[in-house]
């Protein structure tokens, strides 16, 4: 679980050149449920000098055309924390992405210790550890006017896409949630870093269902 290229905090199953990723992506709507739960305490957190992430890491299967989500684990933020996560911000990520990233609420960092606290859950329960999903909130209304000009969604910012290169995971989901007077709304979007931009250039869009036999008592 440690690299000298990749930060632990980062580091996940790499995805050869020629390695073909699964196309659809179905999620179960427990797991989806849990990190929503937890999306929607951070969300209410936040103000305009906290930006407080929420982030989880996605357990499942693997098979040739799908990956299938059941479950998700939480881990705490080292972003603030970790040495090797604030050389990282420090020498990377502030002078490519902006001064924005300075503030230590913006951004996640797994702690390296619950990373493989999840990777032993998930073998112990026969599942893989897909990637993660974590969560856009509608920053561009509440935060800062500095912020107002970067409207977020489902779909990932340059950053994003420099971390899911740099991290390898197949898998990575992105939770948009607003809120409209006193509800909440969400919308999905499931990406994978594409081969011949590993080093976070671009990613692919996958195909992506949430499972609704529960919901309809089926």
């Amino acid at each position: 679980m440690t690299s000298t290229t990749k930060p632990p905090g980062l580091i996940g199953p790499p995805t050869p050149c020629g390695t073909r990723i699964p196309s659809t992506v179905l999620i179960d709507e427990q797991a989806l449920g849990d990190f929503l739960n937890a999306a929607v305490g951070e969300y209410r957190l936040i103000t305009p000098e906290t930006p407080l992430p929420c982030f989880a890491l996605l357990l499942g299967l693997a098979e040739a055309t799908t990956f299938h989500v059941r479950r998700v684990a939480f881990g705490r933020n080292a972003r603030a924390s970790d040495p090797a996560a604030r050389q990282e911000f420090a020498d990377t990520i502030v002078p490519r992405f902006g001064p924005a990233y300075e503030n230590e609420h913006r951004g996640w960092w797994m702690d390296s210790a619950d990373l493989l606290t999840a990777a032993r859950e998930a073998e112990d329960a026969g599942l893989d550890l897909l990637g993660s999903i974590h969560m856009h909130p509608d920053w561009h209304r509440m935060g800062p006017p500095s912020a107002r000009g970067q409207v977020l969604s489902e779909r990932p910012t340059p950053m994003d896409r420099h971390l899911f290169g740099r991290a390898g995971w197949p898998l990575n989901v992105i939770c948009y949630l607003e809120r409209r007077g006193d509800d909440f709304y969400h919308a999905l979007a499931a990406w994978a870093p594409t081969p011949q931009d590993a080093s976070g250039g671009g990613c692919a869009e996958l195909d992506l269902r949430v499972r609704t036999s529960n919901l309809l008592g089926a």
